[in-house]
């Protein structure tokens, strides 16, 4: 399937993204996640139309985020012709609208959504995304976009309990490694995610680690 007007249409919509949620995000999400489903089924060679359903999702999911688009349900009218016009059935359009309105961590705080087999590697692959040397570079970029601080010890991490709470608590860079993303591998849905997801969070545990260290010097 030519994805082409997809990544045409993402590229449009996020021209103007500075907080790492770019085209170049929705194109690594797309690729690891199509990656990771490869990896962990055998006979997924033979299932192109999944691997296909499982990009057009890991490009677009940022497209409607509250965080970087102004009027998300204006989009997801434009998504829904867009996709019937690439080639995807009604059900297949149905599955990747469902991923990109319900993979949010955000959205997951009160209530985890059940995601379709294609939506939980897409999902996967875009909270990986914010882990590892990838995930501290997006952090601080975003912090620093958002006017967060880095660091400040008067102000204590918080455990995340809704979705309100999240958007709108007093947060520092490094209280975001302890109050979303050192909890994400436990949040994996594949055996390549949970994988990754591992080896990744660990590299971050020993960032913070060092930066905690150099700053009581």
């Amino acid at each position: 399937m030519d994805l082409v007007k997809i990544t045409d249409f993402v590229k449009a919509q996020l021209k103007n993204e500075k907080t790492g949620h770019d085209f170049y995000h929705g194109q690594r999400v797309a690729h690891l996640a199509s990656k990771l489903y490869l990896q962990d089924n055998a006979d997924a060679r033979s299932n192109s139309r999944m691997v296909a359903i499982i990009q057009a999702a890991g490009y677009l999911h940022d497209t409607i985020d509250e965080k970087v688009c102004a009027d998300p349900e204006a989009v997801l009218k434009q998504l829904t012709g867009l996709l019937a016009q690439v080639g995807f059935s009604e059900l297949e359009a149905k599955d990747i609208l469902f991923t990109m309105q319900h993979m949010s961590f955000a959205k997951n705080i009160e209530h985890r959504y059940q995601l379709p087999l294609s939506g939980q590697y897409v999902q996967d692959a875009d909270r990986i995304e914010s882990l590892g040397a990838i995930g501290i570079a997006r952090a601080f970029t975003f912090g620093g976009a958002h006017g967060n601080v880095i660091y400040d010890p008067q102000i204590k991490p918080q455990k995340l309990v809704s979705h309100s709470q999240y958007r709108k608590h007093t947060e520092t860079t490094i209280n975001h490694f302890d109050e979303k993303l050192f909890q994400l591998e436990d949040l994996m849905n594949t055996v390549g995610g949970t994988k990754l997801a591992h080896e990744r969070t660990e590299f971050m545990r020993a960032f913070v680690a060092e930066f905690k260290h150099e700053w009581e010097v």
